[in-house]
């Protein structure tokens, strides 16, 4: 197929980077430059900012907030964003649950859900992970019962990014004991200020506090935040996890990284000149770049053909692994350049370092687990094998 992009593809994409000059507040765009995560007010912030264009919920419908974009178009926003140092919408509330209630929401759930999770007027978290059931999500034991029109809901999530911070969490339960352990497992939305819910901490290997067990204790959950049928909630997530795959590579991030590196080596002093001009170093960020500029052919080639999708389906394993391992490659690149500097770590209140450099190396604890997340490289080679290597 012909990976070249169309005169329309090329005109969005320079759309997006105006948009991103003009409207992108600096303080947000030099903070994520400079390797920092986005704060929850910085994601608030863009998030709304894009919600008036539309391209908060880039592939929702209009009639829901969204700007009904194609499958290119999505990919241009989302690696514009990456590059361009913003903040890229809460996956969960855009990508995860309001792809599923596009699908499986009833109707009094999409009105008032939708537009909320567009604007960020509610924060969702995801609670599908727990103590024994991490990569094999049907091993789940927290368990929901009936009682007249509520659930009462008991069990342990773990590993729950930004339960902290989150209004709601989107959660699987098993409301009934089936022969097959992916039948009788329901998806439900719960309010994390309902009374039984508990929030503990996980303070993670980079020193910052992302990551959150949840507890619930007797909780109360009207049925109608049940979405789907009951018993059926593994529909939801099969549905939900299929459809992260579109910014699964992070080429925009990869990129962005890449441009910093560049950046760093620049103003870092190497004799009378500076590290720019070393020659195993510019070799290193040169094998980057190819890796980089295939992995996005890959990519595009992927998600815009869908007969390669048809004939490869674990192809999608491909392009996660090879993101991890790019990702990580760059951030032990940086935390390198970085020398000691990066040994700077934020306070015990978590304010950021003073050292310019030591969020960039800092990132680096933080992109170790892109090989666990979204599925661990472990079983993205088991998927591998037995779809492609058959």
């Amino acid at each position: 197929m012909n990976l070249r992009p169309t005169p329309g593809q090329a005109a969005f994409r320079e759309e997006v980077r105006a948009f991103i000059r003009e409207r992108l507040p600096k303080e947000i765009r030099e903070r994520l430059h400079q390797g920092h995560s986005p704060r929850k007010q910085d994601t608030v912030t863009w998030q709304r900012i894009l919600h008036e264009r539309g391209w908060a919920a880039p592939h929702w419908p209009k009639e829901f907030g969204g700007a009904g974009l194609g499958i290119a178009e999505r990919l241009i926003l989302l690696e514009e964003l990456q590059r361009g140092g913003a903040p890229v919408p809460l996956a969960f509330n855009v990508t995860m649950l309001g792809t599923v209630l596009l699908r499986y929401g009833t109707p009094a759930q999409k009105e008032f859900f939708l537009p909320r999770l567009a604007g960020l007027d509610l924060w969702f978290c995801q609670g599908f992970s727990e103590p024994g059931a991490g990569s094999d999500l049907a091993s789940l034991r927290t368990r929901a019962v009936r009682d007249g029109d509520h659930y009462v809901v008991d069990g342990q999530k773990t590993w729950t990014t930004m339960a902290h911070e989150a209004d709601w969490i989107f959660a699987l339960v098993r409301t009934e004991q089936a022969a097959r352990k992916q039948d009788g497992i329901s998806f439900l939305l719960i309010d994390m200020k309902s009374p039984g819910v508990t929030v503990r901490p996980i303070v993670s290997i980079d020193g910052q506090h992302h990551l959150n067990e949840v507890f619930f204790d007797g909780v109360s959950v009207p049925v109608a935040n049940r979405v789907g049928e009951e018993g059926r909630g593994w529909d939801c997530a099969k549905y939900l996890l299929a459809s992260e795959r579109t910014g699964i590579a992070s080429i925009g991030l990869c990129w962005e990284r890449l441009a910093h590196a560049h950046a760093l080596a620049a103003s870092l002093q190497q004799g009378a000149g500076t590290l720019a001009y070393d020659a195993k170093l510019g070799a290193e960020l040169a094998v980057l770049g190819a890796e980089i500029r295939a992995l996005e052919l890959t990519n595009w080639r992927f998600l815009l053909d869908t007969e390669v999708a048809r004939r490869n389906p674990g192809f999608a394993s491909v392009l996660k692994l090879k993101g991890s391992e790019l990702l990580q490659s760059l951030s032990s690149l940086v935390a390198r350049l970085a020398g000691p500097a990066g040994l700077e770590r934020r306070d015990a209140e978590g304010a950021d370092a003073r050292h310019p450099l030591a969020a960039s190396a800092a990132r680096y604890f933080f992109y170790r687990a892109t090989s666990i997340y979204g599925g661990s490289s472990e079983v993205q080679r088991d998927i591998l094998a037995k779809t492609l290597l058959g």
